[in-house]
C-alpha cells in the first residue's frame, strides 16, 4: 500500500491505518507533514459517476472555505479518481485531505456548541445553493429521506415485532403528513449525513464536516432533520437540544413554515431509515459493527419520539424561529361547540375535558400539543393507530366493502381464525357492529332456542345501550334514573370476596355465592332462559367473580334448559394475561360468548359466538341480517387485530406487565390505607379507594386521583357503584415503565393529599 501511494500520488506514507467504513475500505495516510484519507470502492459505473459529482461538490466548497471540508487530492497524472488493481481486484480509488479536529460525538454537548452546529450547517447549505449537479438530481436511494419508502423492504429484518410496528407507524405517518408536501419544499444539494462522527469540533465550536458520500438533491429541511436526529438521539430531552440548532440555523438561513410543519415526521423518518438499514446489515453482514454503531440510540429515540406529540414538537420548533403557535379553541369553546348539536347526556371525562387530536399506541395527543399516557382506554386493544390494523382497513376499503349476502373470502377466513381461539364446542359466529348489538342478538337467540324469556343477570352488570341490553344490565336499570328491574329479570348478588359476606377466594366463597344463586333459580316463577355475566364485573368496580363461582352455577342453569352466556366485551382477546378469554379463569365453557370493543381496535365490531345447537334453533326463525356486521373491511381489521396479538405476544405482555403493575399497586397499598383492595388480572386492574379506618367508599378521593393524574397527562378512570374504584385497562402494548410512571404519580398525589390534610 505504501508503494501504491508513492507511485500514484507522490506521497511518502510513514503510516497507513485502515478505518472502519459502512460499505467501502478507507485508510488514514500519515506522511510528513500532512495526513490524507485514501478511499477505495468496489468498481461500479453508477458509483463512479457519484464520486465524480462528489469531488465537484468539494471543489465548489473550497472556492470559498478550504479548511472546513475535505479537498480532493489529484493523482500524479492529475486525475481525481482512478481505477487501480488492488489485490487482484479492480478498485475505484481517490484521495482526500485530512481534517484535524475532535468528533462531535466525543464532546460533551453544550448550548454554545449546538448553536455553532446550526450556524455551520446553514453556512454550508448557503454555499451549496450555488452548486448544481444532475447526478445528484437523478439519485434515488434509501438514505435520502424523501425516498423513505425504499426502506420498506427492510421492515421484516427488524426482529422485534413491536419495534417493527413503531417503524411501520412512522412510515404511515410520513405518507399521511409529508408525501403530499414534498413537491412544494425547497430543494437543493445537501450534505445529508451530518451525524456526530462526521462533524468536527475544536475550541467549543463546529469547524468542519467530512464524509460527503450521502450528498443528495433533496428538500433543504432534510439537512436539519438528519442533523437533529444524530445530535439529539442520545438525549433525555431531545426537543430542548433540537431547538438550539434550529434557531441558530434559522438565524443564518431562514426556514419556511411548511418546512417546520413536517420536521417532526422527517426526523422520525431518518430514525426509521437508520434502524431499517441496521437490521438489514445485521442480517447480511453481521460482522460489520460500524453499520450498526448508531442503532441503540436510534431505537431509544424512536421510542421517545412516539411519546412526543407531533403537535407539541411543531409548537416548540415554531417558537424557536419566532413563528406564532397556531391558536386552538379553548376547552370551554370546544364544549360549547359540542353542545350546539350534541346532547349533554353524552358525558365527558374529567373535570377538565381533553380536546384530542391524534394518538399512537399507548399515547394520545391533545390539540394543544400535550402527550397523554393512556392507561384507561381498552378499545384500542393492540394500540392506538396500530399500523397493521390501519393498513388492513385502508387496503380493504379500497378494494371491496359490501354485506354478507355476497361471497368473499374474508368472512370465512376471519370466522375460522376467531373461532380457533375458543373451545371446540363453540362453532358458530354471528357478526354485528358493537357489543351492545351482540348482547341484543344473544338474548334474541336465547329466546328462540329456549322458548322462554326469564333472564338471570349479575348485580352491577352492564351489557350495552340497546333497550334489550339495558333490560339485562343492573348497572342501568337500577340507576336512580333507570327504568327499574323488569318482571322477566332475576338478579343475583355479585360474588365479591372483598365487600361481600364470603371472603375466602379459595373456591369456598365461589361455591357459597353460587348456592345462593341456585336457590334463586329454584324459587323463580319461571325456568331461566339464560344467565349472563362478565368474568370481571367492570361497572361493579372491576370485581372478578369469586373462584369456582361459574363452575358451580353453570350446571344448574343448564339443568333446567338455560343458556350460559359470558360477556367478554372487556375481558377478552388476551387482556387478562393468563387467559385469552375470561371464562377460562373459571374453568368453564359457556354456551354463548358476547364480544365487541377490542376486536376491531376502535373499528365498530361485535359478535356472538355460540354452539351448533343454538345456531340451528335460531336459523328456524326470521332471517337474521346485519347491514355492516361481517363486512369485508371489518373482517380485514378483525384479522389484523388477531395477527398483531399473536405476532407481538400481547397476551404475554399483558401477563408480564400486568403482574408487575399489580405488584406496584400492592406496594402502594402497604403505604396508604386508603387503598382498600387491588384486584383484577393482566391489564384489567381495579384499585378501590376507601375512607381511612373503614370500608366506606371514598368517591371524592378517587375523583381527585383521577383528575390530578389527568393534569399530569396520565389517563385513568373511576368506576363502581360509588365511582370509588380506580380502573386501568390500557392498550396491551403498555410497558413496565408506563406502569411504574402511573403508580409513582398516584403515590405522589396521595402524598400531597395527606400532607395537605395535616
Amino acid at each position: 500500500m505504501k508503494k501504491l501511494i508513492q507511485e500514484q500520488f507522490g506521497i511518502s506514507a510513514l503510516e497507513i491505518k485502515k478505518l472502519e467504513g459502512y460499505d467501502n475500505a478507507n485508510y488514514l495516510i500519515t506522511s510528513d507533514p500532512s495526513k490524507y484519507i485514501f478511499k477505495t470502492y468496489k468498481q461500479n459505473e453508477e458509483l463512479l459517476a457519484i464520486l465524480e459529482a462528489e469531488n465537484e461538490a468539494l471543489l465548489h466548497l473550497h472556492e470559498e472555505a478550504n479548511s472546513k471540508f475535505p479537498k480532493p487530492i489529484p493523482f500524479v497524472n492529475g486525475d481525481l479518481i482512478r481505477t487501480l488493481d488492488i489485490d487482484g481486484q479492480a478498485t475505484v480509488c481517490r484521495m482526500l485531505s485530512f481534517l484535524e479536529g475532535e468528533f462531535l460525538g466525543d464532546k460533551k454537548p453544550t448550548p454554545d456548541l449546538y448553536k455553532s452546529f446550526g450556524i455551520f450547517l446553514a453556512q454550508m447549505d448557503i454555499r451549496f445553493q450555488k452548486f448544481n449537479n444532475y447526478v445528484f438530481k437523478a439519485r434515488q436511494w434509501e438514505w435520502d429521506i424523501q425516498y423513505l419508502q425504499l426502506n420498506k423492504k427492510y421492515l421484516d429484518d427488524i426482529t422485534n415485532p413491536h419495534d417493527r410496528s413503531i417503524v411501520s407507524y412512522f412510515f404511515q405517518q410520513f405518507e399521511e403528513n409529508v408525501t403530499a408536501v414534498l413537491p412544494s419544499l425547497r430543494k437543493q444539494i445537501i450534505h445529508n449525513d451530518a451525524n456526530e462522527w462526521n462533524v468536527l469540533v475544536a475550541d467549543g465550536e463546529v469547524l468542519g464536516i467530512i464524509d460527503f458520500g450521502d450528498l443528495a438533491f433533496a428538500p433543504l429541511i432534510n439537512e436539519l432533520a438528519v442533523a437533529l436526529t444524530y445530535a439529539c438521539y442520545d438525549k433525555e430531552e431531545p426537543l430542548a437540544w433540537a431547538t438550539l440548532i434550529i434557531k441558530s440555523y434559522h438565524d443564518v438561513l431562514p426556514l419556511e413554515e411548511k418546512e417546520i410543519k413536517v420536521l417532526y415526521y422527517l426526523i422520525a423518518a431518518r430514525l426509521c431509515i437508520s434502524v431499517c438499514n441496521s437490521a438489514n446489515s445485521k442480517k447480511v453482514n453481521p460482522d460489520n459493527a460500524y453499520a450498526t454503531v448508531s442503532e441503540k440510540y436510534a431505537w431509544k429515540m424512536l421510542h421517545k419520539w412516539i411519546a412526543i406529540s407531533p403537535i407539541g414538537a411543531e409548537n416548540q420548533f415554531r417558537k424557536a424561529i419566532g413563528l406564532p403557535i397556531e391558536i386552538q379553541r379553548t376547552t370551554e369553546e370546544e364544549i360549547n361547540k359540542r353542545l350546539r348539536h350534541i346532547s349533554p347526556i353524552l358525558s365527558l371525562s374529567y373535570m377538565q375535558p381533553i380536546p384530542m387530536a391524534r394518538s399512537a399506541f399507548q399515547y394520545m395527543y391533545d390539540t394543544h400539543g400535550s402527550t397523554f399516557l393512556d392507561a384507561y382506554n381498552n378499545i384500542p386493544h393492540v394500540g392506538h393507530s396500530h399500523p397493521k390494523v390501519v393498513a388492513a382497513g385502508q387496503k380493504q376499503m379500497a378494494l371491496l366493502n359490501t354485506n354478507t349476502r355476497y361471497l368473499y373470502d374474508l368472512l370465512p377466513a376471519y370466522a375460522e381464525m376467531l373461532l380457533s381461539t375458543f373451545p371446540k364446542s363453540l362453532t358458530k359466529v354471528f357478526f354485528v357492529n358493537s357489543g351492545s348489538a351482540a348482547s341484543d342478538l344473544a338474548i334474541r337467540m336465547v329466546c328462540a332456542h329456549t322458548g322462554r324469556k326469564k333472564m338471570m343477570v349479575m348485580e352491577h352488570g352492564y351489557h350495552g345501550n340497546t333497550q334489550v341490553s339495558m333490560d339485562i344490565s343492573d348497572y342501568k336499570f337500577s340507576n336512580k334514573k333507570g327504568l327499574g328491574q323488569k318482571n322477566h329479570i332475576l338478579k343475583t348478588p355479585i360474588p365479591d370476596t372483598y365487600r361481600g359476606k364470603y371472603k375466602n377466594n379459595d373456591g369456598s366463597a365461589g361455591k357459597l355465592y353460587a348456592q345462593e344463586a341456585i336457590e334463586k333459580i329454584k324459587h323463580s316463577d319461571q325456568p331461566i332462559a339464560a344467565f349472563i355475566s362478565e368474568p370481571i364485573v367492570g361497572c361493579g368496580g372491576q370485581v372478578p367473580l369469586a373462584k369456582g363461582y361459574l363452575k358451580e352455577l353453570f350446571p344448574s342453569i343448564r339443568k333446567q334448559g338455560g343458556v350460559c352466556i359470558s360477556d367478554e366485551v372487556q375481558t377478552g382477546f388476551g387482556r387478562l394475561g393468563d387467559h385469552f378469554w375470561g371464562f377460562e379463569a373459571q374453568e368453564v365453557v359457556p354456551d354463548m360468548v358476547i364480544i365487541g370493543k377490542p376486536m376491531g381496535n376502535g373499528h365498530p365490531m361485535g359478535a356472538v359466538i355460540t354452539t351448533d345447537e343454538i345456531s340451528d334453533s335460531f336459523s328456524k326463525g326470521v332471517e337474521f341480517f346485519s347491514s355492516f356486521g361481517g363486512n369485508p373491511v371489518s373482517c380485514a381489521i378483525g384479522l389484523s387485530v388477531l395477527q398483531v396479538i399473536e405476532e407481538e405476544g400481547l397476551q404475554q405482555n399483558a401477563k408480564t406487565v400486568g403482574d408487575f403493575y399489580k405488584s406496584l399497586f400492592l406496594d402502594l397499598q402497604s403505604k396508604y390505607d386508603c387503598i382498600g383492595d387491588v384486584r383484577g388480572s393482566g391489564l384489567f386492574i381495579g384499585v378501590e379507594i376507601i375512607k381511612k379506618g373503614s370500608l366506606e367508599q371514598d368517591t371524592e378521593l378517587a375523583a381527585l386521583i383521577k383528575n390530578e393524574l389527568r393534569n399530569q397527562h396520565i389517563l385513568i378512570s373511576t368506576d363502581g357503584p360509588f365511582d370509588s374504584v380506580l380502573k386501568t385497562k390500557p392498550p396491551l402494548c403498555f410497558t413496565k415503565e408506563n406502569a411504574q410512571l402511573v403508580v409513582e404519580k398516584i403515590g405522589g398525589v396521595l402524598k400531597t393529599y395527606y400532607e395537605n390534610k395535616g
